[in-house]
């Protein structure tokens, strides 16, 4: 069975490269507004701050390590959250492309897909008539062919590129397969524990969000991994409260943020990613939970610590 951590770690995912600029206005995607949300979601009590960057004019995603220098160190600077940068991009990203950032910043951590998949969104903004940008409708509506490339030796080639920095991976599980796939590396001897993994549901693609489908999830990885293993869960759309609360109950640790899901509530918009942290912050202590700081995160995941970071 996972380590059952004294304290839950929260994790913010602050943009992500789904969402676009028309469905929410609280979606940062200017370097100022990106560092503001991720200081201020750590501020709030998220431990851990996963980033992706978009490009500033347009909104759009973008693997460019010169628009990650435009926020990072002002985030490194501000805060002690943990900085987890992405190598999963896009969809529509080449893998060098969702690399770039990760290779030039080294960071603690890095999200790591931990397989090829379909990746839809294309039912999203249905009933939108006016886009802020050309190009979030046709990003939308092309969704319905992506396959979200994660081979094999992709994921190896993540390993041993991030091998001598140091960096530690959130190892993110669309499905059950996932976690079979993570097993095939640690026989391989590329990943050593403890290690985090994300289990993702809701996404058009991946594994259902069902409970059922988190309990099967946590017992696999049980049997898989046993004590080797940190959990979390993070949950898409109107899922994402009610499922990691769950996963927060049987012991695991949780991800918001508004990569993930756009709401606060039902049929209500969130105001920013802090608003999701300190509503499962909440949520978290009335159930009598401590929350993780980034001291713990670190030491809970055996990171490499603040200090060995170099952002300017």
């Amino acid at each position: 069975m996972a380590k059952k951590p004294n304290k839950v770690i929260i994790t913010c995912a602050v943009t992500g490269a789904i969402h676009t600029p028309t469905l929410s206005d609280a979606l940062p995607y200017k370097p100022a507004d990106i560092a503001k949300q991720a200081i201020d979601a750590a501020n709030a009590g998220a431990a851990i701050l996963h980033l992706h960057a978009r490009d500033p004019e347009r909104g759009a995603p973008t693997g460019s390590p010169d628009v990650f220098s435009q926020f990072l160190p002002q985030i490194h600077d501000t805060t002690d959250a943990v900085i987890n940068l992405t190598t999963g991009g896009s969809p529509d990203m080449t893998v060098e492309q969702r690399l770039a950032a990760a290779l030039r910043f080294k960071p603690e951590m890095c999200s790591l897909n931990m397989g090829s998949m379909n990746f839809s969104f294309h039912s999203m903004g249905g009933k939108i008539e006016e886009w802020k940008f050309p190009w979030e409708k046709q990003y939308i509506q092309d969704s319905e062919s992506f396959i979200f490339r994660n081979t094999f030796k992709d994921v190896a080639r993540n390993y041993e590129l991030m091998r001598d920095f140091g960096t530690r991976f959130e190892h993110e599980c669309y499905d059950i397969g996932h976690l079979y796939n993570l097993a095939y590396f640690i026989d391989r001897g590329l990943v050593k524990p403890p290690f985090f993994i994300q289990s993702v549901f809701g996404i058009l693609g991946g594994i259902g969000a069902d409970p059922e489908n988190v309990t099967f999830m946590r017992m696999t990885a049980d049997r898989l991994f046993g004590n080797d293993y940190v959990w979390s869960v993070l949950a898409a759309g109107k899922h994402q409260m009610p499922l990691i609360t769950q996963a927060a109950m049987m012991g695991g640790n949780v991800r918001v943020g508004l990569e993930d899901s756009l709401m606060i509530s039902r049929g209500k918009l969130a105001s920013s990613n802090a608003e999701q942290v300190t509503k499962i912050k909440r949520i978290l202590e009335e159930l009598g939970l401590e929350i993780a700081t980034p001291a713990d995160a670190r030491q809970i995941l055996g990171l490499k610590g603040k200090d060995q970071l170099k952002f300017s």
